[in-house]
């Protein structure tokens, strides 16, 4: 599990202080905790900028999904020992067309990379879209097997698009077999963000 966290801790990229064009700054829901002084040596607060950051969900781990027409993308990142990580990312697109190619590549990477083997285990992925949320939303599993068997470890993700903006809210630890709870905060979360995310996304 701590090889699954580092890479994806590896992937999102530590940004800087100011604020990407089209989010103003304390925007995001985890923005407020990241900035509180933080003195323990084990959990560690990032918030990146950056647009070459790559999509929080990315089965593949190539930096593809969703690149294209990006304007504006912050993303918090919390990490906490040994196995734990939370993800919040807000991505603004030029065009309704592009966070909906976002989406697209989403369910593609899934599809292509829906399971990778290591040394006698694997990791798959499973996602079922979510009705009400956005404009089209998912909730995604990722969870270590052996065999047939859920192992410990796995990440759990909802990934909201509403006009031209997608959000990604991801929890990962030591999950075991997926439950229906596992996504219960990231389903508030993407809710609370979809409800204002209208503030700077084109909303019709």
């Amino acid at each position: 599990m701590k090889k699954i966290i580092a890479l994806v801790c590896a992937a999102l990229v530590a940004g800087t202080a100011a604020a990407a064009p089209g989010i103003p700054k304390g925007f995001l829901l985890y923005e407020k905790d990241a900035a509180k002084k933080d003195s323990d040596p084990e959990t560690n607060w990032k918030v990146s900028d950056s647009l070459k950051t790559r999509f929080a969900l990315d089965p593949c781990r190539r930096g593809a999904v969703g690149k294209t027409g990006r304007v504006a993308v912050r993303t918090v990142t919390f990490t906490g020992v040994p196995d734990f990580m939370r993800v919040e990312q807000v991505l603004l697109y030029g065009s309704e067309a592009d966070a909906e190619r976002a989406m697209t590549q989403v369910r593609s990477a899934l599809s292509a990379c829906g399971s990778k083997a290591d040394a006698g285990s694997s990791y798959r992925y499973a996602s079922a879209a979510v009705a009400g949320l956005g404009d089209e939303a998912l909730k995604v599993s990722g969870q270590v097997y052996y065999g047939k068997k859920a192992g410990i470890g796995g990440d759990r993700s909802v990934v909201v698009r509403r006009a031209n903006a997608v959000l990604v809210y991801m929890l990962a630890g030591e999950y075991a077999k997926p439950a229906k709870s596992d996504w219960t905060g990231q389903l508030r979360d993407a809710a609370r963000m979809s409800a204002k995310i209208c503030g700077v996304a084109t909303c019709g």
